[in-house]
């Protein structure tokens, strides 16, 4: 005797829905372990320090031709220069007389810029890459007395002015040097602005200029000293 078993479509369409599911649970299984495998080296390797916050570094190596500074992050005048290893030039500045990167710059709004100017609180220094060129104590020594008036130059507390003569590339300039503690700048003369020193060195493969206001002269050696401070804190070798 023959027997035939008859089947519903409805159990065929779910024992063919659960054929199914069996053959996806090892692929949902593989995709939950690698999803997971992925989420945990991305833990392991993900960067630690951000640009804030008490595990940010607050200084960076760079080398300016061939000599390593530590530089302060927020000193660092502009953000493109912000970041580690060569750099052909480095600008930034300094509150004086505290010596401390500023917190941010200086904003002039609409109610104050009408006002008397307000003075100057930083020193600005830049570090170039020198690549052999006359070092600034040749300068001083071989190139600013050719252009010197020749007009008698008396120390004033210790501190000696040359004028450069007025047909000279430096003619709007005077020339100021003393011994103790170390100190050459070139200044310019106030008017419509207030006048400028600029103080170079060199240091290694860069050179260092520093720039600040003229009247800061009546306390030169606060100057000096801040200026040698200054190269001391960044990291750089001793001349």
């Amino acid at each position: 005797m023959t027997v035939f078993s008859v089947t519903s479509p409805r159990s065929s369409r779910t024992s063919a829905r659960m054929r199914t599911r069996a053959h996806l649970v090892p692929f949902a299984l593989t995709g939950a372990f690698a999803a997971s495998a992925i989420a945990l080296v991305a833990y392991l390797l993900w960067p630690t320090w951000s640009t804030g916050g008490a595990d940010a570094p607050d200084k960076l190596p760079v080398s300016v031709g061939g000599t390593l500074f530590n530089l302060p992050i927020p000193a660092i005048r502009m953000k493109i220069q912000r970041h580690s290893g060569p750099q052909e030039r480095i600008d930034l500045d300094f509150l004086y007389p505290s010596l401390e990167a500023p917190n941010g710059p200086r904003h002039v709004t609409a109610e104050t810029v009408d006002t008397t100017m307000q003075p100057i609180d930083r020193i600005f220094l830049s570090i170039a890459a020198h690549h052999d060129a006359l070092s600034p104590e040749q300068r001083t020594a071989t190139i600013y007395p050719r252009y010197f008036d020749q007009a008698a130059a008396t120390p004033d507390d210790g501190l000696t002015m040359r004028m450069f003569r007025s047909d000279t590339p430096y003619g709007s300039e005077d020339f100021y040097s003393a011994t103790s503690p170390a100190l050459t700048a070139r200044c310019t003369r106030d008017g419509a602005t207030p006048g400028m020193c600029l103080a170079e060195r060199r240091v290694g493969g860069a050179d260092l200029t520093f720039r600040f206001p003229r009247s800061w002269l009546s306390q030169w050696r606060d100057v000096a000293d801040a200026m040698e401070k200054l190269t001391a804190q960044l990291g750089g070798p001793r001349r």
